[in-house]
């Protein structure tokens, strides 16, 4: 799946690639086989398109897929042993932490001069240098500088000669011309080995910015073990693209002023990599949800009821398929919509009109169903039985109801809402009877009443 950190990195360097003229490169490492299978790489491409990122842009290239390079990765090894900048070393782990008391202290030169060749079973390391130290040019972080005293001799290519991520990174970088690398600050430990190796390979290396890391509302770095984290699991969820991409732009960047909610065609233009803060940005869903609700708020009447149309059928849809009538949804869908935060509450929130009964919610019905709620049922039921079927006049029908038992329609009609709908919230009331029909709402009256009558009955006996 791919994570919500990946689709903000993706993003970024979208947004650079198209102001500038440049390619968006997509790599998949795919190194790693047990890792890695043809319907991943698929996912990754269709929530690249969900968000905008579409393969078939100018200024999209690839995929490339790292295993396609395996001899490039490997002849670059050679070369820098060659050179006198790798070495093979047989040490294993247990001698390692036996010479220096600890596994967790790095490698110890040991192999460095004792002039090993190829054979089965020793890895490749490269020579770091033993002096100076490795200036990182970050656009987000300045220049961060790794004595290179601090940097051990690390492996290249392991006792079996496949090559490791480092040196397949740098060589695939190189070949495909990446000058610009977005990624997230996890990877910065990386940089000065990935920038030892284009150097030691005779290049210069790319410019770097690294993102803040992305953490929940405890602070923790989000991670797929503990949190949702899934751009797919949001997107079919019911969060719109668009509003995704708003609030994924902003975990470490702002536009400016006080805006906030604003189209991405304007936000690549004012995007600047250099701009992004080093912070760690907060995931809070609380506030993409809001920013969710403004974008459907923002959708024209059509756009809404076909973005709403997974949610209405089955497995979602609770109601037989017979029952759904488009007419009636189309009509609910301009008070639905106003509601919604989430595409996904659509279900909930128009069910009891498709439902031969309503579904009680039981802690709605224990808040609504107070005592004299059933003389309240009793009198609505009279009421309604002759008023006229308009809103406005059902409304004027509840508060005269209301106003005979001494209570304001909010009070009122919560019973009545209850006894329609199965909960207490919900779309507006007197709009939702007429959509019912008279029958309808007459004939869950008279079961509400009855259900509250047994209930009574039931306690008393």
């Amino acid at each position: 799946m791919f994570h919500v950190g990946g689709a903000r990195s993706a993003l970024y360097n979208w947004a650079v690639a198209r102001q500038t003229g440049g390619t968006f490169v997509l790599r998949v490492e795919d190194t790693d086989a047990a890792r890695n299978k043809p319907e991943w790489t698929d996912g990754i491409i269709n929530a690249l398109a969900a968000i905008g990122i579409h393969e078939d842009d100018p200024a999209f290239e690839g995929p490339y897929f790292q295993s396609h390079n395996a001899a490039r990765h490997t002849e670059a090894g050679l070369r820098l042993y060659d050179a006198g900048r790798a070495y093979y070393c047989d040490c294993t782990r247990e001698q390692l932490k036996e010479r220096t008391g600890s596994e967790h202290l790095g490698y110890d030169g040991h192999c460095r001069e004792r002039g090993l060749v190829h054979e089965e079973g020793r890895a490749l390391r490269f020579r770091t240098p033993d002096e100076g130290e490795t200036v990182v040019t970050d656009l987000v972080r300045g220049a961060p500088a790794f004595p290179n005293s601090a940097i051990e001799d690390f492996v290249i290519a392991r006792g079996d000669g496949s090559p490791v991520f480092l040196i397949a990174n740098v060589v695939d970088d190189l070949d495909e011309g990446v000058t610009l690398v977005v990624r997230g600050e996890e990877h910065l430990s990386n940089t000065p080995k990935q920038q030892l190796l284009w150097e030691a390979l005779g290049a210069e290396p790319p410019r770097w910015a690294h993102l803040p890391v992305i953490v929940n509302e405890k602070r923790q770095k989000l991670s797929k073990r503990r949190d949702k984290v899934a751009l797919e699991d949001y997107l079919a969820e019911g969060f719109l693209p668009a509003a995704m991409v708003n609030y994924l732009m902003l975990l470490g960047w702002g536009p400016g002023g006080d805006r906030e909610i604003l189209p991405y065609e304007e936000m690549e233009q004012l995007f600047r990599i250099e701009d992004v803060n080093t912070s760690p940005a907060f995931f809070d869903v609380k506030k993409l949800t809001a920013f969710n609700g403004e974008y459907i708020r923002a959708l024209a009447p059509e756009q809404f009821a076909a973005a709403c149309a997974p949610w209405l059928v089955a497995p979602h849809a609770p109601w037989d398929p017979a029952a759904f009538d488009t007419a009636v949804f189309e009509a609910a869908a301009p008070l639905a919509q106003t509601r919604l935060t989430i595409l996904s509450e659509i279900t909930a929130g128009v069910d009891f009109l498709f439902l031969a009964e309503p579904v009680h919610d039981e802690a709605s019905w224990a808040k609504a169903m107070k005592p004299g709620a059933d003389a309240i049922l009793r009198d609505a039921r009279a009421a309604l039985a002759t008023t006229a079927w308009q809103a406005d006049d059902l409304k004027s029908a509840l508060v005269a109801v209301g106003e005979q038992h001494g209570l304001k329609l909010g009070k009122a009609q919560a019973p009545i809402r209850v006894a329609l709908t199965g909960r207490t919230v919900g779309l507006p009331l007197f709009e939702s009877m007429e959509l019912l029909g008279r029958e309808r709402v007459l004939g869950r009256l008279d079961a509400a009443y009855q259900k509250l009558a047994a209930q009574s009955s039931s306690r008393n006996g």
